[in-house]
């Protein structure tokens, strides 16, 4: 079979004598991708775009920190055994959990010092995180890694062989499941938009919702996936993260907006008001 969606040539991309490294390039791209969303739908929410400059600069490199952290934690003994290989984030290898976790720590800690309202700043960020992972996600298909299993579909990704895990050299093409999730994240951005913009949704409704769609798409693509990973109850580990995160994530949107209070209770003591841009149905 001919594949539909070929190998890339090369990781990198020459620039006279130096190399860019697609994966770094995706995750710049990705970077400026949602903060330009962000700037957009913040400012439409009353907001100013200083204070989403200040929060990227602390939170992308916090999520950086804490995405590589993440997966050399899950994928130590797959790294290179150098002294280097902790940090080598060129080459691949930046766990989503992490890098989201701790860059919405950072994030928070930054919106919160600012005096605004941090579940508006969550639901304004929420889709241009996910634009931002499907653009990350381009760099798995240059590094030919994080593919499923092997397939005969029209829109098998072909892999060389020298990027096949053990037990599957005789095999050509595989789930392009980088493609999936790229899909899946672009659908889901334009749903939380159209969602905003139709439906009374109360902050962090919005991002409630991406940790629950992201999450549960994860469950089907950790069913996919070959690569090397550690399993629990022989099951991979990350699908069981995404099981408690969909759950969690559910719960979440649910309490959010207060269908777990009885009828006439009063909000929630610390519960941010709703800015007056949001009232008149901006998004």
């Amino acid at each position: 079979m001919v594949a539909f969606i070929p190998s890339p040539s090369s990781s990198g991309l020459a620039l006279g004598p130096f190399e860019i490294h697609v994966y770094g390039l995706m995750y710049v791209l990705a970077v400026a991708a949602a903060i330009m969303i962000t700037v957009r739908r913040w400012e439409k929410r009353g907001g100013s775009r200083e204070l989403v400059y200040d929060t990227a600069l602390w939170a992308f490199p916090a999520g950086l920190i804490g995405g590589r952290i993440y997966f050399d934690i899950t994928s130590f003994n797959e790294m290179p055994h150098t002294w280097w290989g902790p940090f080598a984030v060129w080459d691949g290898g930046l766990g989503i959990w992490g890098g989201v976790a701790a860059g919405a720590l950072v994030g928070i800690w930054r919106v919160h010092r600012a005096g605004v309202s941090v579940p508006e700043f969550m639901d304004a960020v929420a889709p241009a995180l996910l634009v931002a992972q499907a653009i990350g996600r381009v760099g798995n298909y240059f590094n030919q890694e994080l593919f499923g299993g092997p397939t005969s579909l029209p829109w098998g990704l072909e892999i060389d062989p020298v990027h096949r895990p053990e037990g599957y050299a005789h095999y050509d093409t595989f789930q392009p499941t980088f493609l999936y999730e790229i899909i899946w994240n672009l659908s889901l951005a334009a749903f939380l938009v159209w969602l905003g913009n139709h439906r009374r949704i109360r902050p962090p409704g919005l991002f409630a919702l991406y940790v629950t769609g992201y999450s549960a798409f994860r469950i089907f693509e950790e069913s996919l996936r070959i690569d090397p990973a550690h399993h629990f109850l022989g099951l991979r580990l990350n699908f069981f993260v995404a099981g408690v995160l969909t759950v969690a994530g559910a719960v979440w949107f649910v309490w959010s907006q207060g269908w777990l209070r009885r009828p006439g209770s009063p909000p929630d003591p610390g519960e941010p008001a709703v800015s007056a841009a949001r009232d008149a149905g901006a998004t």
